[in-house]
């Protein structure tokens, strides 16, 4: 009897034991599988990069967004990107935003060569409106020179250059071009970023001016910005039509711009919004890395153009 109940007396208490240990192993069990699958998930996204991409909106107008990029060569990096630009039926772009390229269009070849980009496209790629032509050109040269360390862009149709535009084309050639302008004096050109909201997101508008007006870049870009009146009614602005620049200078890569307490929200910070149009709008009409935003003098915010979303 007693032999009995001691080896009763050890089975509970192994039983016991082993079902102690079982409890308290699961949750470093799981914690050990959380921590695996999480660095798989990092290792996984930090091999890829994000690049700009040009999509029309549903005015035509060429919006700013962004495409994953799982290559790492320029020529495969260039060749996804002109493959997500042709019109496909099943597409993975937001409501509202389309390719511009025509269907069934054909990237013949892509050549990289010291920091010149030539594409030889099939002649599909001229089955498109002629009012669209500019902007399908446009979306092609931002969205590869947005790759960086590209000079310029060739284009070319089985093997022959494309007519009507110059043979190497960059971003001089400017992106939903607007002209107004009444005389060919003091011809200033000036890109001004605004903000859509296609589908309650929030997306960057480039906008290419020609007006007459030989005033600095800046204070343009700050007075098209703060105006009560904006060209396209599907554009917007965010910066306060009281907001006036004190000053601004250039030095070093750096472009500070000093303004009044009005550029402050309620809550007296600069809104995401402001900061990004202005950078944004800097960055394209300045040979500039980083803009120092001051209020009253004092440094707010430094923002580099890494920083852009």
């Amino acid at each position: 009897m007693l032999k009995k109940k001691a080896i009763r007396k050890i089975f509970i208490t192994t039983l016991t034991a082993f079902i102690l240990l079982v409890v308290y192993s699961i949750p470093n069990m799981i914690e050990e599988e959380k921590t695996i699958k999480t660095n798989l998930e990092v290792e996984y996204i930090t091999g890829l990069g994000t690049n700009n991409i040009y999509l029309l909106d549903r005015n035509d107008y060429l919006v700013k967004t962004k495409i994953l990029l799982d290559k790492k060569d320029k020529v495969e990096q260039i060749k996804l990107l002109l493959h997500n630009l042709i019109k496909q039926e099943n597409s993975k772009f937001p409501n509202g935003l389309k390719a511009t390229i025509p269907a069934n269009t054909k990237v013949i070849d892509v050549f990289y060569d010291e920091g010149y980009v030539t594409i030889n496209f099939s002649k599909k790629f001229l089955n498109i409106k002629e009012e669209l032509k500019d902007r399908m050109i446009e979306s092609i040269v931002y969205s590869v020179m947005d790759l960086g360390d590209i000079e310029g862009v060739i284009i070319e149709i089985e093997e022959e250059i494309i007519k009507d535009y110059n043979k190497v084309l960059d971003k001089r050639m400017g992106i939903n071009r607007k002209y107004d302008i009444k005389s060919r004096n003091n011809i200033n050109k000036v890109v001004v970023y605004y903000l859509e909201e296609i589908d309650h997101a929030k997306y960057y508008v480039p906008v290419t001016k020609y007006v007459n007006d030989d005033r600095d870049k800046i204070n343009i870009i700050i007075d098209e910005l703060t105006t009560s009146y904006i060209y396209e009614p599907n554009l917007m602005s965010f910066l306060n039509s009281n907001t006036k620049l004190l000053g601004h200078e250039e030095k070093e890569n750096v472009m500070s711009i000093n303004f009044n307490q009005a550029i402050f929200d309620s809550n007296n910070k600069v809104i995401e919004e402001v900061k990004y149009t202005l950078a944004y709008s800097i960055f394209d009409n300045y040979d500039v890395n980083q803009v120092l935003l001051q209020v009253d003098g004092q440094n707010i915010e430094t923002i580099g153009k890494k920083d852009l979303p």
